[in-house]
């Protein structure tokens, strides 16, 4: 056998199949991905301290009720459009959402530099799965997982001032 017949006979005994495998396999894991925007029913975020977490927005209804700088509670129905839904959850998946864990609190959270820490409930819900972690500021677990929450929050809070200041101004 010639060189160049083995070379061929190493490819069609070894690459071909190899390649057939990979396409099989990740077409596979691309759609069984479980958590696609195509599946997006809805997301609720709710935030405040440990013991009355009334500040509340819930994409499927469009309720969002928060606490004002004087303390009274604001109602409004303000539904998000599938752009801002969808920058949402891009944003979740960079951040690494899917990989957090469920609960991330301390032991102690009464006092956090000299007020009572904030508790964040994130709950994003999809047709075959949902994901719900809660989210302590004053958990003091891995520094990376504390700043992803973090800006995951922050992502969220600016969206929603965004489009409140948005329909207020209609």
């Amino acid at each position: 056998m010639s060189d160049k017949a083995k070379k061929i006979f190493v490819i069609f005994t070894i690459g071909v199949p190899f390649l057939f495998y990979c396409v099989y396999y990740y077409s596979h894991m691309i759609k069984n991905a479980p958590y696609k925007f195509s599946e997006f029913k809805s997301f609720t975020i709710k935030y405040g301290t440990p013991d009355s977490m009334v500040n509340i927005y819930n994409s499927a209804t469009g309720v969002y009720q928060y606490l004002n700088r004087h303390d009274s509670l604001v109602k409004l129905n303000m539904p998000l459009g599938t752009n801002n839904l969808l920058y949402l959850h891009r944003k979740a998946a960079d951040l690494g959402f899917w990989d957090f864990p469920s609960v991330e609190l301390n032991g102690d959270s009464a006092k956090f530099k000299g007020h009572k820490s904030i508790r964040y409930y994130i709950e994003f819900s999809y047709e075959r799965k949902s994901k719900k972690v809660l989210f302590d500021e004053s958990f003091n677990g891995d520094s990376r997982l504390k700043d992803a929450n973090e800006q995951l929050i922050k992502e969220i809070t600016n969206m929603l001032n965004d489009v409140e200041e948005k329909t207020r101004k209609k």
